[in-house]
Order: C-alpha cells, then sequence, then structure tokens
C-alpha cells in the first residue's frame, strides 16, 4: 500500500536496500519489484510468517494491513478478521522473537463521546467502526504486552493520510486525495463530506518521518505508547478555495454519503499531539498550503 512503499523507501536510503523487507499478497507494480526486497505474505498465515521473520533475521516490523474505515463497514467479517486475527498474529511473532513492533492507528479509534477539538492522547473513544474497534484493540493489546512481557510496541494515531500519486484506498478522508486527482483531470469533484466537516490530515512525507523518528526513539524518551501526530486540519470547502488559487476553475458538488458523513462526524476535528512533540521531537513539515502546491506540482 501506499504507507508501506513509501516507508520502505524512506528507510532503505538509512538503512540500506537489502536491509528492508517490502510485502504484500498481491503482485506489486514492476518498479517496487525492482527497488529492493519483496516476499509474499499473509498476515493470517502464522506459519509462513514466522519463517519469514527467522530466515531473515528480521527485528523491526512494521503492520500495515488492515481495512480501512468505509471498505470495513461493507465487510465486517473481513474486517475483523485481517484487522484483529491478523493483529494477534504480528504480536505473537513480535513478542516471541523480540521485535520492535509499530502498529499505527488512526483517527477513527475515537468516537462520538471523545473529546473533538482537540482530542487528547488519553479519554474516551467508543468508535462505532469495526476499523476504529480494531485499532482501539491494537492499542490496547500492544500496551498490555509491553508492560506485561516487555513488547517494544510502538504505535501512533494517524490523522487522514495525503498521498502524492496513489489512488483512494477506502478510507473517510480520501476526499482529500480524489478531490486534487480530480482537479487536475475534469475540474470537477463531487465531495462525499459536507464542505464544513473538519478533519485532522497530513501529507504523507510527514507520516513517513513520523514513523521512523518515532521508532528511532530511544525508549527512555517515550511516556507513552500510543501518541497522536497532528499537521493540518481542514475542511473540504477549505481545501477547495486553496486549489481554486492556482486551479480558479474548480467545480466542487457536494452529496454527502450517509456512511462515510455520519463516520466522519463522530472524528476529531484536530489532535492534540503535544507529548509527541515534547518528548521525542516531532514537529510537521506541510500545512494547508504546502501541501495544494506540492500535490499540485507531483500528481500524475
Amino acid at each position: 500500500g501506499q504507507l508501506g512503499m513509501g516507508l520502505a523507501e524512506m528507510l532503505r536510503k538509512q538503512y540500506g536496500t537489502d536491509n528492508v523487507i517490502l510485502s504484500d499478497i498481491k503482485k506489486p507494480p514492476p518498479h517496487i519489484f525492482r527497488s529492493g526486497p519483496f516476499v509474499y505474505a499473509d498476515v493470517l498465515d502464522y506459519k509462513h510468517l514466522r519463517e519469514l521473520i527467522i530466515n531473515n533475521q528480521i527485528t523491526w516490523l512494521v503492520h500495515y494491513s488492515a481495512l480501512l474505515s468505509a471498505v470495513g463497514e461493507a465487510n465486517v467479517a473481513l474486517a475483523r478478521k485481517i484487522n484483529i486475527t491478523g493483529l494477534h498474529n504480528v504480536l505473537d511473532l513480535a513478542l516471541e522473537n523480540c521485535l520492535r513492533l509499530f502498529v499505527p492507528s488512526t483517527i477513527g479509534a475515537f468516537g462520538p463521546s471523545s473529546p473533538r477539538d482537540p482530542v487528547p492522547d488519553l479519554c474516551v473513544q467508543r468508535p462505532r467502526t469495526i476499523y476504529g474497534v480494531s485499532k482501539v484493540h491494537g492499542e490496547l493489546m500492544g500496551e498490555y504486552l509491553h508492560h506485561k512481557h516487555g513488547l517494544d510496541f510502538r504505535c501512533l494515531r494517524y490523522p487522514g493520510v495525503i498521498s502524492v500519486n496513489t489512488p483512494p484506498g477506502g478510507g473517510t478522508t480520501d476526499y482529500a486525495v480524489q478531490i486534487f486527482h480530480d482537479a487536475l483531470s475534469t475540474g470537477h469533484h463531487e465531495c462525499y463530506l459536507r464542505p464544513d466537516t473538519r478533519l485532522p490530515m497530513m501529507h504523507i512525507s510527514d507520516c513517513h518521518r513520523a514513523t521512523v523518528e518515532f521508532m528511532q526513539a530511544p525508549e527512555c524518551q517515550l511516556s507513552l505508547r500510543t501518541y497522536n501526530i497532528a499537521a493540518m486540519s481542514f475542511t473540504p470547502e477549505e481545501v477547495a478555495q486553496e486549489i481554486r488559487k492556482h486551479l480558479p476553475q474548480l467545480k466542487v458538488t457536494y452529496s454527502p454519503d450517509s456512511v462515510r458523513q455520519t463516520i466522519a462526524d463522530s472524528w476529531p476535528v484536530r489532535f492534540d499531539d503535544s507529548n509527541a512533540r515534547r518528548d521525542w521531537g516531532w514537529a510537521p513539515a506541510f500545512g494547508l498550503e504546502e501541501l495544494v502546491v506540492i500535490k499540485l506540482v507531483y500528481q500524475p
């Protein structure tokens, strides 16, 4: 996926191409296959995962496999299997092999009873999607295994992640990716959220850098195992207005989808990431203005 490929590229520059292995259950594009080691790995196949870890002398494991919010609601049984059973396989293997384990969490780990503006690291969560429930489960299981058995578990709650050139993958914040594709191709975007729906967002390069910096941080600096990270927060209308500074003809119509709008309305509008900034020096590089410029320049 978009996160795994970009993170692998960043890690390979630091640690060497042959020292970072990408995996998936589908055939990657040719340029990904040529870029460095790639293996087939199914998170539901415990025995094969164990073989990969042992045979390749793995020390870090980054677990991105999941069905996202809207897709998960359309197939709850599959989301439960991948997001929870797959997670338990990874947790057990990390504990068994003394791995440093990173599992991302999400804005979706919060619910309508959570504080919304801003939401702190520690508060009531109570999500109402299987995606969010599975992520809270992951946060708590990782923290439990850290305190009980010393597992080096690390987790960041990602906001909506906006990639440079990867198509949307089924999340509620995906409009903020699609609007750039539409602005450059047809000049018209139909948004499935209301124009005033404010959500936390982040450029993908900030997301990758936060992940690497967090993984590299000495354990003694960490007061938490799960942190919020923030960069910007905007509405569909605000990003449309910023795009119109460069593409004045952009037309946006709004046709709220009941499932995604309900999900978005239960999520925070801003993240409080003061603990991440204090403990391991997190600071974003991209705000909304910088995001729009780079998206319009590098969009294929």
